[in-house]
């Protein structure tokens, strides 16, 4: 565990009770649909702009913390699924050989120019990804698509979690929910750093 800093930016208690709410109940098998993806579409195309210096924690030790501690990590591909404005994507780069940095937001990817080298436009409902072809699925404060994070995943691949508020963010969900929302029998890794948690799941092999 490594320590909290202060200051941590808790967002409204309103917003966030209805967004893990809507997270909770898509990872519990609700349909995700049409409305659903172009409200978030909307939403993020509206903040990208100023998401750097006006919504983003700015803060990576829940990730850094989980690709120290989280491994061995697999060496192979990796699918930075919800990776907005590219601000973690270098610091992947460091584990990973190669990093597919995919939005639902055009305007999120625009602001990932020079970060983000290589990025998709996509639904991660979705996912125009070949079965069975990433090794490394990280999704930072990202709903939850069990069966497609399942499909594209290698036999040795793994999931990392990423929340970085912790139990205080709007999309939170333990690592005992998102291993119970996954096809078939994960094994988790679970920890706290900074002001968030981290998990690193297994697929089944």
């Amino acid at each position: 565990m490594l320590p909290s800093p202060p200051a941590k930016p808790v967002p409204p208690s309103d917003t966030t009770a209805i967004l893990r709410t809507f997270a909770r109940d898509l990872a519990a098998g609700h349909p995700w649909t049409p409305e659903a993806a172009k409200f978030f579409t909307d939403v993020f195309d509206e903040l990208a702009a100023t998401w750097d210096t006006g919504q983003a924690t700015g803060r990576d030790e829940p990730l850094r913390d989980a690709l120290t501690r989280g491994g061995p990590l697999p060496t192979g591909p990796c699918l930075e699924i919800g990776s907005g404005t590219g601000a973690h994507t270098r610091l992947l780069t460091t584990a990973f050989p190669a990093v597919i940095s995919l939005d639902l937001s055009e305007q999120m990817l625009r602001q990932a120019t020079g970060r983000s080298p290589a990025r998709i436009r996509a639904d991660a409902a979705a996912l125009p990804i070949a079965d069975a072809s990433i090794t490394a699925v990280v999704a930072v404060d990202m709903l939850l698509f069990p069966s497609e994070i399942a499909r594209v995943l290698a036999p040795d691949g793994v999931l990392l979690w990423i929340n970085q508020l912790g139990p205080d963010g709007p999309l939170y969900l333990p690592a005992t929910t998102v291993a119970a929302a996954l096809p078939g029998h994960w094994q988790a890794t679970e920890s706290e750093a900074g002001w968030g948690t981290w998990a690193a799941l297994r697929a089944p092999g």
